[in-house]
């Protein structure tokens, strides 16, 4: 080994000094750096190296290169670039010494020849070549070289970045021989080197460098160092040597961009520009119209076999396997969540139709696809790209051939309609999206010619068909139907705000950008397409079949949003291009059709289920011109999945008339005639989803006529509302659903309306009492409306009038002697002892009589009540009899009436006992004999007529209602106390809770005393123990604050028998001492409760009890 150093050194000592040249190089097109110290004379520079590059042909080891290294930053690179040779070979010299080297070593020599690398220019092409097979093999298994070696990363980013720096110092035409044919055996195990790092390393640098590799090898490096730009020829050089690789490099860049996302947008962005660089210079229309450039192969040998000739049949060939490629590609980038990837994606778009759009014929359709996907892209970036790539396209005017660029636009998108439907059940939500994006992005580029595409019967049969496909509802839900309007907007208040709108579930998709999406296709068309035509369309299909009768009516709903430039996404501002009357016509076409009484009073309830007569009614068929009514067959009985679909049909009904009244503006103001009142039957809906829906077309009324609210706009228009409520009362079985509307209006309204309606109000008593068995339960909703209003417009007229209560006993103590002295004092006034002695101030002496009253002779005349009074007397005499309906819902209903009723009456006092006292047999029956659902409602107006009129109903309540209500109590408070949690979801229990809630309230308002208070709280003390619910618990504790301020004494009494927690000791020793049952016993489960009572009595707050809370 030394004897081979020497003969190295020895050679190596005769090449310096024959071979030494001081004449300076040639060095335009780079920029050497000049440093102030750094050594210029080659000779001195020789001299300086020459020790470190001996020393290192004798010893190669990292210390050795790190040394050469230092010394090589003191020289200039002018001598660097004259040594250039001479220093390479010693650490060339170290590559290709035999045996295994340690990684290190390598690296450190990667390094030192990078730094030579760039700072100096490779002038002979045997130098390039040799120092490019040397790099290569560094990057080889040893055992395989056709695989990359098993080293670690930074040895491989070391020499993949050395070998960068040499491609890019390649001086002159030198490296254009690397593309010669004789070179394709050589360049072919380097391109597959550096693909199979590229597809197989894990480490993202690694394969970053590799692909920089490759694109710094085929002079497609966009960095930003100076680069050889090839003349045609050698360009066409470039593409012959790249042909040969193409599948290769397709096939593994492909696996590539399609890897796992964690990979990086960098790797993902680098191989997608090699492989369309690739592509668009093989492929190029320029070089394949010169197929006779070819050399002949003959004088090649084998290696001829390697040249591809880039024949017609080869062309064709290729360009089909390509599209196959470039489909994998779009695929896999076109919804990448980086936008990196999706720039690079319209970059390769562009790139590819404008270099060889002739030559690669099946591709066209995809690119094009592709580019037009990302016009409605999120990052602002890829978008305003994208745009300038299709002006570029657009301007040339040829995409395929002779062809048209709108003739291919309109072919594509006939395309895409026919597959829609298929991609919209295959594909997951983001090539679904992406689809779309594609879809609107065809639209948006034809603009104003669309209507063109739109008038060829083909292109708007499979776009119409398509739309109707891909927006199919699910209707499966079964809570649509189940929702009920507890809350719905007749319910609410005047002054409420538009509701969240219920969101539309589909059988294709679940993302609602999807759906947005479409939205955004349907109002494209509108925008751009010939109105008339795409109503009557649409209108067609809602016609044919109830299957596309929900989707044709979305689709309608959002062209005409469109035509009105609403929501429409164009480069201009959105001006609306169909004219207004044009418009307005389209508008009351679609409103006529969905208001028709086949498509509006739609059964959206289940006959089975409800019982509810208005499912009875036969549906009524009305033509346009409203001239003819004919009773239609009665229907079989719906299903749940029909049902639902009749809920969301209407309620997309309603959002498009509300979406009309925006398209409009204040010129929707001539059609709230016609639509309102429909609106308003569909607000006071049984379905949640309806009425809700109903509510917003309203809101919606209000933006477009400048209403300020729903309130404004229903006392504005109730002149007309009322007549036609008027008119269809008289018609029930043909409008069934006129007391909806009348409810509605008393909701949306305040007191200005109640002279308009008194004659309506009169309509409804007076159908109620022709109609009890049919029409009740409408009409008991729309009295229930009436009632609300009233108590919301007469606010003054329900406060509630306490009664004057006892003072509550003082809890301090008193004087023994104040106490026998006040207790004699009452003994003997029981007794008529000293009546005579009493103070005649204190006497209750009736005030002289007025000489009104005296004045007989004048007749007595009833005053005039007010209006809300005799309205509200009047419905309550329609529920004294419909309080025994055998309908369990009516008397639910009947009772809240009641309710309302009664604090209407409260102040009219002459009025409300009389109605009282025939109304309570009815009321009674309720109470103590009736449903448990009705039981606790029943109580809850009991409580109420307490509180109105107690001293009427004191006696009543004693004797025919407590002992039934305590007996009961008592009979559940043994149940309550041993069940468990799911005792809570039980009605005993909810009826237990309502009693306890109310009783003591009740108790206090109709001044219970006696024996009816010890009923009562002999009835509720099981109810302080703590084995009870908590609820219960917390009533019982009310009843009792409740009590004690009747009789806190005998509270307190009945407290200490349970547990006297306080031993009371005489005050005097004559005195005996108190015995109270409760001394002396041990906590029990009353304990607890009974404590937090006695300290209340006692004025004391309440303290944590720690031993209260072990024991329980």
């Amino acid at each position: 080994m030394n004897m081979k150093n020497n003969e190295y050194e020895s050679a190596y000592n005769v090449m310096l000094l024959t071979n030494c040249r001081t004449e300076p190089l040639r060095t335009s097109n780079f920029k050497w750096r000049m440093a102030e110290h750094q050594i210029e004379d080659p000779k001195i520079a020789f001299a300086y190296l020459r020790p470190s590059c001996v020393l290192l042909t004798k010893e190669p080891t990292s210390a050795n290169v790190a040394a050469l290294s230092g010394h090589l930053r003191s020289v200039s690179d002018g001598a660097l670039q004259q040594l250039q040779d001479y220093i390479l070979f010693p650490l060339r010299f170290v590559l290709k010494t035999p045996g295994p080297k340690r990684e290190g070593l390598i690296q450190v020599v990667m390094e030192a020849m990078t730094y030579i690398l760039e700072n100096t220019c490779v002038q002979r092409w045997e130098s390039l070549r040799d120092l490019f097979s040397e790099l290569c093999l560094c990057l080889c298994s040893p055992q395989d070289p056709g695989k990359p070696a098993m080293t670690s990363e930074e040895l491989k980013i070391s020499v993949l970045g050395c070998l960068d720096t040499l491609l890019h110092s390649a001086y002159g035409d030198i490296v254009f021989k690397l593309y010669e044919p004789s070179m394709l055996p050589g360049l072919g195990a380097a391109v597959s080197l550096l693909l199979a790092l590229a597809e197989q390393e894990k480490a993202r640098s690694v394969q970053t460098a590799s692909l920089k590799c490759l694109l710094s090898l085929f002079l497609q490096c966009d960095c930003k160092k100076e680069h050889i730009e090839p003349r045609q020829h050698e360009r066409y050089l470039l593409g012959s040597a790249l042909a040969t690789f193409l599948p290769g490099i397709s096939r593994a860049l492909s696996l590539v961009v399609s890897g796992d996302v964690r990979q990086g947008q960098a790797v993902t962005v680098k191989s997608m520009r090699f492989w369309y660089k690739t592509v668009g210079l093989v492929m190029a229309d320029e070089q394949l119209e010169k197929t006779g450039i070819d050399k002949a192969a003959g004088d090649l040998g084998r290696v001829g076999e390697l040249i591809v000739k880039r024949t017609p049949s080869w062309r064709k060939s290729t360009s089909q396997r390509l599209a196959i490629v470039l489909q994998r590609i779009i695929s896999c980038t076109s919804a990448h969540p980086h936008w990196k990837v999706r720039l690079e994606l319209v970059n390769l778009s562009h790139h590819l139709l404008s270099q060889c759009s002739q030559a690669v014929v099946e591709c066209v359709g995809p690119l094009l696809e592709a580019l037009v996907g990302a016009i409605n892209d999120e990052e602002p970036e890829v978008k305003n790209r994208c745009n300038a790539a299709l002006d570029d396209v657009a301007q040339k005017g040829q995409t395929n051939g002779r062809q048209d660029f709108t003739d291919v636009l309109s072919e594509n998108l006939h395309s895409l309609a026919s597959s829609l439907p298929r991609l919209m059940r295959t594909s997951d939500d983001q090539r679904k999206l992406f689809v779309l994006n594609v879809f609107l992005g065809y639209l948006k580029i034809l603009g104003p010619k669309i209507d063109v595409v739109l008038t060829s019967a083909v292109h708007l049969e499979r776009i119409s068909k398509a739309l109707m496909q891909v927006m199919e509802l699910d209707v499966t839900d079964v809570k649509i139907i189940e929702e009920k309007s507890l809350t719905s907007s007749a319910d609410l208040r005047p002054d409420v705000q538009q509701i969240p709108s219920q969101r539309k579930y589909f059988l294709y998709f679940t993302d609602d950008k999807i759906f947005s999406a479409l939205g955004k296709i349907c109002r494209m068309l509108g925008y751009y397409g010939n109105l008339y035509l795409l109503v009557d369309r649409f209108m067609e299909l809602y016609k044919e079949s109830s299957v596309y009768r929900k989707q044709a009516a979305l689709v309608l709903n959002e062209i005409i949003v469109g035509a009105a430039g609403i929501g429409v996404e164009t480069d201009t501002p959105s001006q609306p291009k169909t004219n207004q009357e044009d418009l307005k016509s389209s508008i009351v076409s679609i409103i006529e059709e969905y208001i028709s009484l086949s498509n509006w009073h739609l059964p959206t309830v289940s006959e089975a289920l409800e019982g509810n007569p208005e499912s009875t009614v036969l549906p009524v068929n009305n033509n346009l011109e409203r001239n003819s009514l004919q009773l239609l067959p009665a229907s079989k009985p719906q299903t749940l999945h029909q049902l639902n679909s009749n809920i969301w049909q209407i309620c997309i009904q309603l959002e498009g008339i509300g979406g009309f009244a925006l398209a409009l503006g204040t010129e929707f103001s001539l059609l709230l005639m016609r639509s309102l009142y429909p609106v308003l039957e569909k607000a006071g809906d049984e379905s949640l989803l309806i009425s809700q829906v109903a509510f917003n077309a309203m809101c919606d009324f209000c933006k477009a006529c400048e209403y300020s609210s729903p309130k404004e706009l229903v006392i504005k228009n109730s002149d007309y509302l009322l007549n036609d409520v008027s008119l269809n009362l008289a018609r029930p079985s043909v409008h069934p659903h006129a007391p909806r509307v009348l409810a509605v209006m008393f909701t949306h309204s305040d007191a200005s309306l109640l002279p308009l309606v008194a004659d309506v109000v009169q309509d409804v008593l007076t159908a109620l009492d022709l109609s009890y068995d049919q029409r009740t339960p409408q009409f008991c909703s729309v009295l229930n409306s009436l009632m609300k209003a009233l108590v919301r417009w007469f606010p003054n007229m329900m406060g509630h009038q306490k009664l004057p209560t006892k003072p509550r006993q003082n809890s301090t103590c008193v004087s023994l002697r104040q106490f026998l002295l006040d207790y004699k004092k009452q003994k003997e006034l029981a007794e008529g002892i000293g009546v005579e002695d009493e103070d005649p101030d204190d006497l209750d002496i009736p005030p002289p009589a007025s000489a009104s009253d005296e004045d007989t002779e004048a007749p007595a005349v009833k005053k005039e009540l007010p209006l809300h009074i005799q309205i509200a007397k009047d419905v309550m005499e329609r529920c004294i009899h419909l309080l025994s309906d055998p309908s369990l819902r009516i008397r639910l209903k009947v009772l809240d009436i009641l309710e309302l009723c009664v604090c209407i009456l409260r102040e009219q006092e002459d009025e409300l006992l009389p109605m009282v006292h025939r109304c309570w047999p009815a009321l009674l029956h309720r109470l103590t004999n009736d449903d448990p659902l009705a039981v606790p409602r029943a109580f809850k107006v009991l409580c109420v007529l307490g509180d109105s009129c107690g001293d009427f109903l004191r006696r009543r309540v004693s004797k025919e209602v407590l002992p039934r209500l305590t007996a009961s109590l008592v009979k559940q408070a043994e149940i309550s106390a041993r069940s468990g949690p799911v005792y809570t979801h039980t009605l005993a229990y909810k009826l237990q809770l309502a009693v306890l809630q109310g009783l003591g309230s009740l108790c206090v308002k109709l001044d219970l005393m006696d024996a009816d208070l010890d009923h009562v709280l002999d009835a509720c003390v099981p109810y302080l123990s703590c084995r009870q619910p908590i609820r219960l618990q917390e009533a019982c504790l009310s009843v009792f604050r409740s009590l004690m301020d009747l009789d806190s004494d005998l509270c307190w009494f009945i407290l200490n028998q349970l547990y006297c927690p306080v031993v009371y000791d005489p005050p005097h020793p004559l005195l005996l001492p108190v015995k109270l049952s409760g001394a002396n016993k041990p906590r029990n489960q009353f304990t607890d409760n009974i404590l937090k009572l006695l300290q209340e009595l006692d004025g004391e707050p309440e303290k944590p009890d720690i031993d209260a809370s072990h024991d329980r």
